[in-house]
């Protein structure tokens, strides 16, 4: 680490907490969050809650290869032309509040929410899965 680098982050007027360095020089965002501020879930993990979400191959397979294709795993992606949101890309982004108040942010419950929409709309995510190659969407 540079002393540069803490000249750059202590700079502010505000005196930084032990925590907030921290997270700096582990290259953490050091925007002023509250301290209730969600988590953030990496690609691997948002993954692995589906695969324990997600009874059997094919239908892990299949969510997975749309959600690949969707978001990158990301669950917070956001589409800047239409923008639908999160790891399904639900739009509007709203839609799933229906699977709980953490929606932007919990992969568990954007996951919980894509599969009631592929079982409602294509019978499974292989259903889902089908016609999104079909069709480039879903």
């Amino acid at each position: 680490m540079t002393v540069s680098f803490l000249r750059r982050i202590a700079a502010p007027k505000k005196a930084l907490t032990t925590a907030a360095v921290v997270a700096a020089t582990a290259g953490m965002a050091l925007a002023s969050a509250p301290a209730h501020a969600a988590p953030t879930y990496s690609a691997a993990e948002a993954k692995a809650i589906a695969r324990q979400m997600i009874p059997g191959d094919a239908q892990f397979r299949a969510f997975s290869n749309i959600v690949q294709r969707e978001s990158n795993w990301n669950v917070t992606a956001t589409n800047p032309s239409s923008g639908a949101y999160g790891l399904v890309q639900a739009l509007p982004a709203s839609k799933m509040a229906s699977a709980g108040p953490d929606w932007r942010t919990n992969p568990r419950t954007q996951i919980k929410w894509g599969l009631d929409y592929m079982k409602s709309r294509y019978g499974s995510p292989v259903g889902a899965w089908k016609f999104w190659q079909a069709n480039g969407w879903y």
